[in-house]
């Protein structure tokens, strides 16, 4: 027997569900990866779908994956294409019996596996889809799918009381060799796929390196040499620095790392070390990933709608001025201007800087939830699909857990976590002679002030583009309008 496995969002050896089964059932496999084509172009708004470090992140996990491949004796098969024309051709080229492929949820995935499904069974070969992107196995709920809890803590203690992880599956230490008759392909390059290298950022919190071996050796030095799970409670809302946060969610995005090999990680540590509400967090989090997938599941494409989940007919705005100065981190409010400088510069945002920086644009500049939603798949290397706009749906107001108008208070964010301004100078040279008392509120400067710390407003650093307390005020109405129309 004679198996095609089509890695896609999973490109990776350990917990890999087609893989083990293949190789259980003595078939030959046949590993590939195909890069298509419309995941290069461009998204509704016009911004590079996957911008370049996104790409180079995802040419690196390829390209470690092919050579973990071939150290077991096996290869990957790499084809640039549709995948709905490229994989059955491929099939029908060594006469597979089956393909077999990790199953996704969103709208374009699963209009691709469907259109690959009908050619595949319209020749007598079959289609083998397994499940392998969250911790849960969805099987293993204690709901179906469709009555999935519309509120995250309903979920969680259901799951948390009801379910248990299934063991990750281990990595097959030999593979079977692929036909030598058949052409291994190139990895494309950046510039193969229309994209312009990114300058590596001396001021990032990690140099960010693509594939499974790097992420299992993230997860090693992150949980066991620096030791840094039993304090990621306290730690995780931190802005600068490599181990404020455990930075997995790149590798979980391509599947370089498993879920369910991260909660291995954590148990192992538990027995080993110590068991807190940090390392109960960290699974805490992993759980917000797994809820949001299957959200989408449940809600197919309403996730992507302008009125959201909650089908709330919000007037958003679509002020190309002002979300380019959100984009460049120049709208005149550090932590907002920093964070956004951070994406642009290395394709990460912490977590509390999302929410901060996703606030400010929805809530105080009332812009068009999905304008931001974009900028952060074309930008961001851990964008998942779902977490991405499902957190946008909830930031937004529109998602199926949101309570009212609530928004990040921007100058209370920046003293809790930013006080003595470290991240805000770190990103914003402009403000490096700012005291920290005035490195927040730059527009506050008396002009003595401005000559003698060297920031002229409007030249060295803008003003703001919006005042806040007036502008929350503002989007609130209209944000309730919509609720009153809606109810």
């Amino acid at each position: 027997m004679k198996v095609l496995i089509w890695f896609r969002n999973d490109l990776r050896l350990h917990d890999h569900v087609p893989l083990h089964k293949a190789l259980k059932g003595g078939a030959e496999v046949i590993p590939v990866y195909c890069f298509d084509p419309r995941q290069f172009g461009q998204t509704a708004f016009g911004f590079p779908k996957t911008g370049s470090f996104r790409a180079q992140f995802l040419i690196e996990s390829v390209a470690d994956l092919r050579r973990s491949l071939q150290q077991r004796g096996s290869n990957l098969i790499i084809r640039t294409g549709l995948p709905e024309a490229v994989l059955p051709a491929l099939a029908a080229e060594v006469q597979a019996d089956a393909i077999a492929w990790h199953a996704e949820v969103t709208t374009e995935e699963t209009a691709v596996e469907a259109a690959i499904a009908t050619q595949i069974k319209a020749t007598g070969q079959r289609v083998q889809t397994d499940w392998g992107a969250t911790l849960y196995h969805p099987d293993d709920l204690p709901f179906a799918v469709a009555q999935l809890p519309k509120v995250f803590t309903q979920f969680r203690k259901q799951v948390e009381h009801d379910s248990t992880v299934r063991a990750a599956l281990p990595t097959p230490p030999q593979l079977p060799p692929v036909p030598t008759s058949l052409d291994p392909g190139a990895i494309p390059t950046l510039a193969s796929l229309g994209l312009a290298a990114a300058a590596p950022d001396q001021r990032a919190v990690l140099a960010f390196v693509g594939g499974e071996t790097a992420g299992l050796a993230r997860l090693q030095d992150y949980v066991w040499e620096a030791d840094c799970l039993k304090g990621y409670k306290q730690t995780r809302n931190g802005l600068l620095g490599a181990n404020y946060s455990s930075k997995f969610s790149p590798w979980l995005a391509l599947g370089c790392l498993s879920p369910r090999q991260i909660y291995q990680s954590v148990q192992q540590y538990e027995t080993a070390r110590v068991r807190n509400d940090s390392t109960y967090w960290l699974i805490f989090e992993l759980l917000w990933r797994d809820y949001f997938r299957w959200v989408c599941q449940k809600h197919g494409d309403r996730v992507f709608y302008p009125s959201g989940l909650r089908g709330l007919d919000i007037a958003w705005k679509q002020d190309w001025p002002r979300f380019d100065a959100w984009c460049q981190g120049q709208t005149g409010y550090p932590l907002v201007d920093a964070n956004m400088r951070e994406l642009a510069a290395t394709g990460f945002m912490s977590n509390r800087g999302r929410q901060n920086v996703a606030s400010f644009l929805t809530k105080n500049l009332g812009i068009d939830w999905r304008m931001g939603a974009e900028w952060f798949e074309s930008l961001l290397i851990d964008y998942d699909v779902c977490s991405n706009w499902g957190n946008w749906n909830y930031t937004a107001g529109v998602g199926n857990d949101a309570r009212g108008f609530r928004y990040f208070n921007i100058p209370k964010q920046s003293k809790d976590y930013d006080p003595e301004g470290a991240y805000a100078k770190h990103w914003l040279p402009e403000l490096q002679a700012l005291p920290p008392k005035k490195v927040h509120a730059p527009w506050l400067l008396q002009p003595v002030e401005q000559k003698r710390f060297g920031v002229q407003l409007g030249v060295d650093y803008p003003r703001p583009v919006v005042d806040l307390p007036k502008s929350v005020a503002a989007n609130e109405q209209i944000y309730n309008a919509a609720r009153s129309r809606h109810a």
